[in-house]
């Protein structure tokens, strides 16, 4: 049969059962959200004249969990009204409605006397080929459903979900004994294409991959931290990105989670594990048992190992004694070690560096790996088939950078095994057999392949990669690599289609970016069927070079500056006009010149997570790359009908959204702002966001592409800006903005409504980039904009000045 999830039910409102109904939402999976009936009226019902029997009473907590989701910081939801997908209900007046459902997810308490209960329940009304799992972090699969019919077990299966599930990428899937293999397949394939993540099977163990070697890790953490008598702060400072961690390190981290979080988790393989040394090292330490009930929980209660204070300066941050439990201000530590690690150019430099350096910070680092590596291998046979599992469990559900096997490649595996024997200590069978057979690393790698890893018996097996996960790394280390600078490359991703890939520091828009464009423009055109604009690194593009820009203005370097924006403008119109069609790859950070880079493409295939804004506002500047046009562009093309004085709103969506410097919150909000549009695709894995973007160039190639014509565009002219400075001089008056800012409005509005002109007129497009050009080069002079440009750069932080 031909499975396919049209309607999802989750079982249980809390928080995590919530935010994964959000999350189904937000795929456009229509959800059942139900939980159980409250015992008791509460007061404020009561005063409305609600009783037991009200639907508003008996559905209370799933309307609160989806309530808790609408307003949950980061968004749970991509846009708002994805919300209305999910309805709620409770289990006692709605389970019937689970027949409808393809999908049921159970997540309510951690009990399993609980969950049998109501998987019994479940048993009587779903529908005979409908897939149940639990989102259980930790209790047995195979126990949840040992009285069910064979029948429904084999549809059954652990689908771990981590918080929150719109934006932590992994999904365990843990298969009970009786699971059917195509059930398993297509809900690999689901959980990677439909919801975007990054699965991996984990076996039906106490708290299965992840949560077993991260809880181990982080208690590892606290024992060495005791031994060397460091603070959390300083813990924090060691086991952040200079051990390839998080920059919320350890109990930044533990804060974020919540310790009672921790602690159940803790617990739970405390009691499931039978050898005593296992249970003494996932026993929780007197002092979280205090925290915990102190309610120091961490960010939910408003302190945990961190505290915020306000003080005369301004809010402070406080660290927690673990000796007197009483907060102090934070300290630094001084550290060699720490300071060359941060300074190494890779994640596995980093690494290196730090744990063979000779202090105490190195010390403890190497203390704390030692063992998460140790305990991951002696482990490694019961909770996961192989390493590559186990590398992608940490990677994507603990944020970590390199897996535990990665890591121990990039300490040396030898070197670091020989250093352990000397330290007293026992290394697995698993690892012992990969050095007896000659093998250095867990994993081998030759250029432009998928790398192979230990399998065991001196047997190695290559990584199973889908096709469609484009690496542009591996293209070029395969030698496809057309053309390059420092800055940007040109790369052959098969089938006639190129990529232009931009690798400058955070991706920003440089002369070198600049003169790419334009050599991919002719070389796609003379020999290509279209265009790829896409990257792999932290960022899509964060804009231009704020500090080039603002040396250039200091030293008045006027017509330096002209030049430049006049270079990026044209580029951006050679992309426009292409006689080859350009499919823009956006993800993460795409703002200001980022965001420019897109608009002229034909197609943007954005990822789910894109963040796409022009901010230029935000140092002093309007947009200077055609980013203004553009967004009027699309305002235009939003009006129904004939334009007249109905364009007049959409000019000030625009003039609101770039003079607020508003950014997307994910790329469906980047398409109610206007900056995508309605055509643009979503990849909700950017695993498979290239190769999606390579399918569209191909198609709109194939489907006989002819380049678009230049047409003029209506603007509101000065009617329509009189309009906007009445808004922009009443938000002045009532000291929501200073002069400044004032001035800075005024430049975006003259561009926006096309300068001095009546209404409806019909401007071009290099009149618009005139206007623009002329306001950024005249906003770059003012000493208050290059004031807010230093103070960017200095401290990454707006200047309201």
């Amino acid at each position: 049969m031909t499975r396919q999830i049209r309607k999802a039910a989750v079982l249980g409102a809390g928080v995590m059962g919530a935010a994964i109904a959000a999350h189904l939402a937000n795929v456009g999976i229509p959800v059942l959200l139900l939980d159980i009936v409250p015992k008791e009226v509460t007061p404020e019902e009561a005063a409305k004249g609600l009783t037991l029997d009200s639907p508003a009473v008996r559905n209370r907590f799933a309307n609160r969990g989806l309530e808790t989701a609408k307003k949950a910081k980061p968004a749970a939801f991509y846009a708002a009204e994805d919300a209305q997908l999910v309805q709620t209900g409770n289990i006692d007046d709605d389970l019937g409605k689970l027949a409808a459902c393809d999908w049921i997810i159970e997540a309510v308490v951690e009990n399993l006397q609980v969950k049998q209960q109501l998987f019994e329940k479940v048993e009587s009304v779903a529908h005979p080929d409908a897939i149940v799992s639990s989102n259980t972090s930790g209790i047995s699969i195979t126990d949840m459903v040992k009285d069910r019919s064979p029948a429904f077990r084999k549809r059954f299966l652990g689908t771990h979900f981590f918080n929150p599930p719109r934006y932590m990428k992994l999904l365990e899937i843990i298969p009970g004994p009786d699971t059917d293999a195509e059930i398993l397949d297509f809900m690999r394939g689901f959980g990677e294409r439909v919801l975007g993540k990054g699965v991996v099977f984990a076996k039906d163990t106490p708290n299965f991959i992840a949560n077993r070697i991260g809880t181990y890790g982080l208690l590892a953490t606290l024992e060495a931290m005791k031994k060397h008598g460091l603070g959390v702060d300083e813990v924090d400072a060691i086991t952040g990105p200079a051990m390839g961690r998080p920059k919320s390190a350890t109990f930044r981290t533990l804060d974020l989670v919540g310790l009672d979080t921790f602690v159940h988790v803790a617990k739970n393989v405390e009691a499931s594990v039978t050898e005593a040394w296992e249970k003494a090292a996932f026993a929780v330490p007197a002092f979280i048992e205090q925290m915990v009930a102190n309610r120091w929980l961490g960010d939910k209660t408003g302190q945990g190992f961190f505290k915020k204070e306000r003080s005369a300066a301004g809010k402070e941050i406080l660290a927690l004694d673990l000796d007197t439990l009483e907060y102090r201000p934070r300290k630094k530590l001084d550290s060699k070690s720490l300071k060359a690690a941060k300074n190494a150019p890779t994640v596995e430099r980093k690494i290196q560096t730090l744990v063979y350096g000779e202090d105490v910070a190195a010390q403890f680092a190497w203390d704390v790996l030692k063992k998460a590596l140790l305990y991951t291998a002696q482990k490694q046979g019961e909770i996961a088939d192989d390493i590559v599992a186990v590398d992608n469990a940490m990677k994507w559900g603990f944020n970590w950078k390199l897996g535990p096997y990665e890591t121990w490649d990039a300490i040396g595996v030898r070197k670091s095994v020989e250093r352990m024997r000397a330290e007293g200590e026992t290394i697995p069978p698993f690892v012992e057999e990969l050095l007896a057979a000659g093998y250095e690393s867990f994993y081998q790698r030759e250029k432009g392949a998928a790398p192979k890893f230990y399998v065991g018996k001196s047997e190695f097996r290559t990584v199973d990669e889908a096709k469609e996960k484009i690496s542009l790394a591996r293209l070029k280390e395969a030698g496809k690599v057309v053309f390059r600078n420092t800055e940007a490359s040109l790369i052959d991703m098969g089938d006639g289609i190129a990529c232009l890939e931009i690798h400058s520091l955070k991706q920003a828009v440089t002369p070198g970016v600049i003169e790419m464009v334009y050599k991919a423009a002719d070389e796609v055109e003379a020999n290509w069927e279209g265009l790829v604009i896409g990257a792999q690194e932290d960022y899509f593009c964060v804009g231009a070079n704020i500090l080039l820009m603002l040396m250039e203005a200091q030293q008045k370097h006027w017509d330096n500056l002209n030049e430049a924006v006049d270079q990026f403008q044209k580029a951006m119109m050679r992309l426009k006009y292409m006689n080859k069609p350009v499919v823009a790859a956006p993800y993460g950070m795409t703002l200001g010149g980022g965001a420019e880079i897109c608009f002229p493409a034909d197609r943007v295939q954005a990822a789910a997570e894109t963040y796409m804004g022009l901010v230029e506002v935000g140092i002093g500047l309007i947009p200077g790359g055609g980013g203004n046009k553009e967004v009027l562009i699309r305002a235009v093309e939003n009006v129904p009908g004939d334009v007249g004085e109905r364009l007049d709103a959409f000019v000030r969506k625009a003039f609101e959204n770039i003079g607020t410097a508003k950014v997307s919150m994910s790329a469906k909000e980047a398409k109610k702002m206007g900056l995508l549009r309605l055509a643009d695709g979503i990849s909700v894995n950017g695993d498979y966001q290239l190769h999606d973007a390579k399918q569209v160039a191909l198609g709109l190639a194939r489907a006989g592409y002819q380049a678009p014509q230049p047409k003029r565009i209506p603007v509101v002219g000065e009617a329509g800006a009189a309009l906007l400075k009445v808004g922009v001089y009443q938000m002045k008056m009532s000291g929501y903005i200073s002069d400044h800012d004032e001035k800075v409005a005024h430049h975006l509005i003259r561009v926006l409504t096309g300068g001095n002109v009546p209404r409806g007129t019909l401007v071009t497009e290099q009149y618009l980039l005139d206007l623009e050009r002329e306001a950024f080069l005249s906003l770059i002079g003012e000493e208050k904009t290059q004031a807010r440009m230093q103070h960017m750069l200095t401290t990454g932080k707006p200047l309201r000045n």
